[in-house]
């Protein structure tokens, strides 16, 4: 693909995605229906997947920024149901899928059709996540889909070298097959693990959040490429580069907690920021591969019509398998339950959600792209594989809303617990910070030089400074929304955010009349833009 086609690519689907943003609707939807119709124009260009590029370039940086996001204490509580999701399911998919393409197409060895299953055996969360925070699923729920998605692209793809071994005739027995899985497992945490270790020693001696957050870029690609060409036996054997990005990035997303508050806020925002550009660049590329597909299929379809029925039955297939693995695994016996023998399982409307949060994503096409030449089925595999990764997005992408709208799932306990914990928090903050206030009054407002009225008043200012912020969060937490509009503490945040753009938009007209300089300017904005943004997450955050 050349540089500026790639470009172009880049850009509408940035543009597609500011417009959904805009207009409240699914981003990635948006993008995958327009790139299907612009691929269907002719003269546009073809655009071939590089398998490479997606799983070496694209894929580590989006799991990479999942896992910082997440939180490693719920994403140890729920691991038995990610477990079961992201690994034991995506197992069962493959042999499921296996067996029907098989069964379909007899033609087809049963070796490509479990590479076939492995293609598509693993959801991409990236959709319903987006769909899943939007309409207020539950934190429980929400950690499962994220955990999920973080783990299964590792095991469909290390099922996926597997089931090519097998196509190659280099495959051993099953118990080789568990021993390639075994050590990728282990040895991609472990490659994660050590290389988060090592970033976050070299962290603590920079003290600069710009080359905090520079390092921070290259732990995935980093992480990846050394798990994957890492051999500990033979080169049969090796680590997923998968499990080794998830492992760094939770493990530097614990370790953000105690970085530097500037350190933490540049981060969310790259991290942001890289998470638009390629999540657009990864579903307008998936669309555009309908007239590659179409090229193979019709030359595979030469004497066979049921191409299309059997593509079908694929999509359905996939789609449905997960319903009653989910629910079944709910329900077993305490001890071997989906969600932890010491809880309850969940109530049948959030397994519903659950078991529908199949869609496929760009993993899916990247790897049935990189099947080699000559495997029997390559064509089959690659139209299967489209099938099912467009149709899952389309189909359960535009069905999940009213559907998680319609079961009206929700934990009506998590608000109210939340408000409690947080308000427990700031009344310890509050005293933990009155008490330090005692003892600097004591160590260095006392020492200073000045008559003992000044350093009273200093005492008492910061007092209010501890007050007010404290009552600003109280207010937040008890109020109602129309109170907390309403409320004087409300009134202060929006005036004081109309003060400090006044004092902008005076400091630029000073600067335009040529009296300040364009380095001040730049100083003193960079002030005024920290507080500002501090007022307007208050606003948004607490008081809307």
């Amino acid at each position: 693909m050349e540089i500026l086609t790639l470009m172009g690519v880049l850009a509408g689907s940035l543009a597609l995605t500011a417009v959904a943003r805009r207009c409240n609707l699914s981003a990635p939807l948006l993008v995958v229906v327009v790139a299907l119709g612009v691929a269907l124009i002719p003269g546009v260009p073809r655009f071939e997947l590089e398998p490479e590029l997606v799983l070496t370039v694209v894929l580590p940086p989006l799991l990479y920024s999942t896992s910082l996001e997440s939180s490693l204490t719920h994403f140890k509580r729920a691991l038995r149901p990610i477990v079961a999701l992201g690994v034991v399911l995506v197992v069962v998919t493959a042999v499921v899928v296996a067996f029907l393409v098989h069964l379909l197409l007899p033609e087809v060895p049963f070796a490509s059709a479990l590479v076939l299953g492995a293609v598509v055996a693993p959801p991409d969360a990236v959709t319903a996540v987006a769909i899943g925070r939007k309409l207020g699923l539950p934190r429980r729920v929400m950690t499962v889909l994220t955990g999920e998605s973080l783990v299964n692209d590792a095991a469909a793809l290390t099922l996926y070298k597997v089931a090519l071994a097998a196509v190659a005739g280099t495959a051993g027995s099953a118990g080789h097959g568990f021993a390639v899985f075994g050590v990728a497992t282990v040895v991609g945490i472990g490659v994660g693990l050590a290389i988060g270790a090592l970033v976050v020693l070299i962290r603590r001696q920079l003290d600069d959040p710009l080359m905090e957050s520079a390092f921070g870029i290259i732990v995935p690609f980093a992480a990846y490429v050394t798990a994957e060409h890492l051999h500990p036996f033979s080169a049969d054997f090796s680590g997923s580069g998968v499990l080794a990005v998830v492992a760094a990035g939770l493990l530097l997303g614990h370790r953000t907690l105690y970085a530097s508050p500037a350190t933490r806020m540049q981060d969310s925002s790259v991290w942001a920021s890289i998470d638009v550009l390629l999540e657009a660049l990864v579903f307008a590329l998936m669309g555009l591969q309908l007239p590659v597909v179409l090229e193979g299929a019709q030359h595979a379809a030469r004497g066979n019509g049921t191409l299309a029925l059997v593509a079908a039955a694929v999509l359905v297939v996939t789609m449905l398998v997960r319903i009653p693995a989910v629910f079944t695994s709910a329900y077993l016996p305490q001890t071997v339950r989906l969600f932890g023998r010491d809880r309850e399982a969940p109530s049948w409307r959030t397994l519903a959600v659950v078991s529908w949060t199949g869609m496929r994503g760009v993993v899916t096409l990247a790897a049935a792209a990189g099947v080699p030449a000559g495997t029997p089925g390559r064509e089959e595999i690659q139209l299967f594989a489209f099938t099912v990764a467009i149709g899952t997005v389309l189909i359960q992408g535009l069905t999940l809303p009213p559907l998680i709208r319609a079961l009206k799932v929700e934990d009506p306990t998590e608000a109210s617990r939340d408000e409690a914990e947080e308000l427990a928090a700031r009344e310890v903050a509050k005293k933990a910070a009155q008490e330090r206030l005692r003892e600097i009054g004591h160590e260095r407002l006392a020492a200073l030089d000045l008559p003992q009225e000044k350093v009273d008043r200093l005492k008492d200012r910061l007092q209010r400074l501890i007050d007010m912020r404290y009552r600003f969060a109280k207010a937040a937490i008890t109020l109602s929304g129309e109170e907390r509009s309403g409320s004087p503490q409300a009134q202060f945040a929006k005036a004081r955010r109309e003060l400090l753009i006044t004092q902008r938009k005076a400091m630029i007209e000073e600067n335009r009349a040529g009296r300040l300089d364009d380095e001040v300017l730049r100083k003193v904005l960079r002030e005024l833009d920290l507080e500002e943004m501090s007022v307007t997450a208050t606003l948004t955050n607490r008081m809307s």
